[in-house]
């Protein structure tokens, strides 16, 4: 597990709780919208220096009584078979614990929620749950079996067992109305679904590109119906 960064105060990673943020570098997806390349690209991350663990720790233990959470980004978290017990150690210090993921490993996922080692998820959900047009928003690296992982993490997140939100970075290269209606259809009882509209502002994507975003006439229009089916709400990109 490579820890790069810390941030050390947040006041928007974990809802209403004041939080630092820990990156872990590499995902096993290709994003292209994906603002992070340092944190996903082997060749960039073999070039950032790790930040050992005992490092991360102490400055968690110097903030307690400071910051009420820690959220764990990346990259794709769930990937490090060491996680589990990283997330015991910052929960000693009687931390809660944000996980922010892709859902393409239920199993660390599940193991997390059943052993109260997270408090909250934050789940991306690329696009409509369909193959074909989720492939294109992870670079072109799905694979059923991944995708069909991906959708049970949703239905874990669903069984409503620990707190949770679903999001949707909108891009007009890859998104269509119907494409997030369908979305709201497949999760309506969530606790939240975010749309956040994709951003120019953050430099650089794993891709190389960027993308149009959705106007805020388009995105309320959107909302509007997606309410008929679950518990949808626009906001500015996190």
């Amino acid at each position: 597990m490579k820890i790069v960064n810390i941030l050390k105060q947040s006041l928007i990673e974990y809802p209403g709780k004041i939080s630092g943020v820990i990156f872990i570098a590499g995902c096993n997806f290709r994003c292209p919208f994906c603002y992070t390349p340092h944190l996903v690209l082997p060749e960039r991350i073999k070039k950032i220096p790790s930040i050992p663990e005992k490092k991360v720790l102490s400055f968690l233990e110097q903030r307690r009584g400071f910051l009420e959470a820690v959220a764990i980004s990346g990259g794709e978290p769930t990937l490090n078979p060491e996680l589990p017990d990283f997330f015991k150690k910052i929960k000693e210090m009687g931390y809660d614990i944000e996980l922010e993921t892709n859902g393409s490993n239920p199993t660390m996922l599940k193991y997390l929620i059943e052993k109260k080692l997270i408090d909250y998820v934050c789940m991306d959900i690329k696009n409509d749950l369909v193959f074909e047009k989720y492939n294109p928003l992870v670079g072109g690296v799905l694979t059923r079996e991944i995708f069909e992982r991906v959708k049970k993490s949703i239905e874990i997140l669903l069984e409503g067992k620990v707190d949770y939100q679903f999001r949707t970075t909108l891009m007009k290269e890859f998104h269509k109305k119907e494409d997030i209606i369908n979305i709201c259809k497949k999760i309506k009882k969530a606790k939240v679904y975010y749309l956040q509209n994709f951003e120019n502002t953050k430099g650089e994507t794993v891709s190389g590109k960027t993308f149009t975003p959705f106007s805020e006439e388009e995105i309320k229009e959107i909302v509007e119906e997606g309410k008929k089916y679950t518990n949808i709400k626009a906001r500015s990109y996190l």
